[in-house]
């Protein structure tokens, strides 16, 4: 009697439907909850240990440190007790100078003072050369990390420990400008409070004494400089009056009021001489005319004589006038050579008088202006001595008053608590990782999850009824499983157990299929708990059942049933036993069990020989349910072969735990060996109650 199968249709399905429902499955956030419910505990224990870790670190790891912070402020503004000009600047105000002072405070200049006078070098916190005797210690020098690459001089290795105690302080100290002012706050953190503290007193203290320092010390090159230009300039002085007196003892006394004398007087001559030769060529043109006249009215015109006047008339007629008028012409003309003659050596008086004004002008002009530079010389060189004499005398004034350009706001206070580790911070912290740990180890395990969970998922995977659910068993070994469901028949497992016994009766309209094999694709699906637990079953519904055991390999029976006698299905098959004379009854239990001889590789020659399909037969004939549990379908042929002689196929799926491409890849054989899987049983269900 043959069962309905999975159609060649379902059959195709058993590939496509997992494919298409896993690329359009939208993910809901439902399911990430029910992920993540699934996974609490999971979750929860991540988060507890990420909890003691952190606690271990926080309260017996981590050394307490402490932190302490000194504040100061820039006071560029600030005047002096004396109110001169200083010789050495004050601090402006831009924040390029605010950032400079930062990183004077982050000198190793200045840290390797705090080291001197705090004595670090012998501070095990800080010379980690000190610390060699700890495991620590011990593990880095063997490692290599604290060699020095060579012998060094004592003084080199003072150097190489004073640098790394430097480094290690840096470290340890934070410096920050306070935006928008100018504040620093120096923050010291190390593993003794009032260390903190001191150390950052140390720095503010030293910065500020370093300010006034340099402030000094710049005063007094600059006093020490002066004095010396002070001496330059005063030499140059002495020489330049010097020169300025010895010049004026040279030469006559010249002034400006006296070369404007001069210029007056030379302007006269040449005003004079202008004239002067004027006066010459009027009496060089007379002269000229004179002689030019030849009859008495041109000699008249010339000579512009009265006398000739009144004797021209008269010459024509009187010998005497006309003698008389020659001698007066004469006498003229003698006049006229006379009054040139005077004209030309005046005119030759004036010129040298000229020349000579002119020369002594040149002269003392050029002794003037050598004196006005020679005194302009001595000037400058008196009003740059009085104005160094002036700065050397201020310089002097301050070099006892130097004040810093900063003032402490507040200084460092022994801090009474640890400021690290935090402990609330880091519980919280690692409460935090350990929650994101464990979502994301529960939601990586769900992205790699490959088994089945439910029974849709189940079904739309395979294509393949689910015939029940068979919860997990309290059991702790197979021979409890018949006590179990003995002792309690109104148990989740029972109820299960019947469930797929109505699912066959369901399937077949009431009749139940006569021949069951109980397979699974892998060992350890409970394929065998399955067939024992449905064969007790069918007892219960007053049915005669066999229980054969088809797996030589494993041999499971013997932990449910420990009393099977030696001879088995293969002596039955050999013809050495008759089926009555196999066949056991175990105390206990309703069913008869045809159990394996011994482990025995030869079964499936012995499956697909006729003797098999006679036992089959003839077990057909004497029991109303034959139930044969049969080996994996991945592990062992055999299965395949005993499926020939079925009615119906159970294939039991572990929850959780068996892969999906096991599950097909099983049903794929079982297909191309022609035989279909009647139902599906989801094992190892994990519910409350059972």
């Amino acid at each position: 009697m043959q069962m309905s199968h999975v159609n060649d249709r379902d059959r195709v399905r058993l590939v496509s439907v997992p494919a298409a429902s896993a690329a359009e499955a939208p993910v809901h956030s439902i399911a990430l909850f029910a992920t993540l419910d699934r996974g609490k505990w999971q979750i929860a224990a991540a988060v507890l240990i990420a909890l003691l870790v952190g606690s271990c670190y926080a309260f017996l790891l981590a050394t307490p440190l402490y932190r302490s912070t000194a504040a100061l402020k820039l006071a560029p503004d600030q005047g002096q007790i004396v109110d001169f000009q200083s010789a050495a600047g004050r601090l402006p105000r831009d924040v390029a100078e605010v950032n400079s002072e930062v990183e004077v405070l982050r000198a190793r200049g200045l840290m390797q003072q705090v080291v001197e006078r705090l004595d670090l070098t012998t501070d095990p916190e800080f010379n980690s050369a000190l610390q060699r005797d700890s495991g620590l210690g011990w593990a880095t020098s063997w490692a290599g990390f604290g060699a020095s690459g060579g012998e060094l001089s004592p003084e080199e290795e003072a150097r190489r420990v004073r640098d790394a105690v430097i480094s290690k302080l840096l470290e340890a100290v934070t410096i920050r400008n306070i935006p928008l002012s100018l504040v620093f706050q120096i923050s010291v953190v190390t593993q003794d409070a009032r260390k903190s503290a001191q150390i950052s007193d140390t720095i503010v203290d030293l910065y500020i004494t370093n300010q006034i320092e340099a402030k000094f010390e710049a005063t007094e090159q600059a006093a020490l400089w002066l004095t010396e230009r002070v001496a330059e300039l005063q030499t140059k002085l002495e020489e330049a009056e010097t020169k300025v007196s010895d010049f004026s003892a040279a030469t006559e006394l010249v002034s400006v009021v006296a070369l404007r004398g001069l210029e007056r007087q030379i302007k006269d001559l040449r005003k004079r001489i202008t004239m002067a030769q004027g006066r010459r060529t009027t009496q060089t043109s007379r002269i000229v005319a004179l002689k030019a006249a030849i009859t008495f009215a041109e000699k008249v015109n010339a000579s512009a004589d009265t006398r000739l006047e009144r004797l021209l008339p008269r010459v024509g007629e009187d010998p005497e006038a006309a003698e008389a008028f020659n001698a007066r012409f004469q006498s003229v003309l003698q006049q006229s050579l006379q009054e040139l003659a005077r004209s030309d050596q005046q005119l030759a008086a004036l010129r040298a008088s000229e020349a000579e004004f002119t020369t002594q002008l040149s002269r003392q002009s050029d002794d003037l202006t050598a004196l006005q530079q020679l005194s302009r010389e001595a000037d400058a060189g008196r009003v740059l001595y009085e104005h160094f004499l002036s700065r050397l005398n201020e310089t002097s004034a301050q070099q006892g008053n130097q004040r810093a350009d900063s003032r402490i706001l507040s200084d460092a206070v022994v801090p009474q608590h640890p400021s690290a580790p935090r402990k609330a911070l880091i519980l919280a912290m690692s409460a935090v990782l350990g929650l994101l740990s464990g979502v994301g180890f529960i939601l990586w395990r769900e992205m790699r999850y490959d088994g089945f969970r439910t029974v849709c998922e189940l079904e739309a995977a395979t294509g393949c009824s689910v015939l029940g659910q068979i919860p997990k068993m309290p059991a702790k070994a197979g021979s409890d499983v018949l006590q179990f469901l003995a002792n309690s028949p109104m148990s989740a497992t029972a109820e299960a157990v019947r469930d797929i016994r109505t699912s066959f009766l369901r399937l077949n309209r009431g009749s139940l299929p006569q021949v069951i094999v109980s397979t699974s694709s892998v060992s350890g699906e409970g394929a065998t708990t399955t067939a024992v637990a449905l064969g007790q079953s069918f007892c219960g519904l007053g049915k005669s059942v066999l229980l054969v055991e088809g797996d030589g390999r494993r041999r499971a029976f013997t932990r449910h049933f420990p009393s099977l006698p030696s001879g088995g299905i293969g002596s039955v098959l050999r013809e050495e036993l008759s089926l009555s004379e196999a066949a056991h009854r175990p105390d206990g239990f309703g069913a008869d069990v045809l159990g394996c001889d011994g482990p025995d590789t030869h079964l499936a020659d012995l499956f697909a020989s006729a003797q098999f399909k006679t036992l089959v037969d003839e077990a057909r004939q004497t029991y109303d349910v034959v139930i044969i549990d049969a080996p994996p379908v991945l592990v062992s042929p055999d299965v395949r072969i005993v499926a020939e002689q079925a009615d119906a196929i159970l294939l039991t799926v572990e929850r959780d735990k068996t892969p999906r491409g096991r599950v097909e890849e099983a049903m794929r054989l079982l297909y191309h060996s022609d035989r279909q899987i009647t139902g599906l049983v989801l094992g190892q269900m994990r519910w409350t109650k059972m």
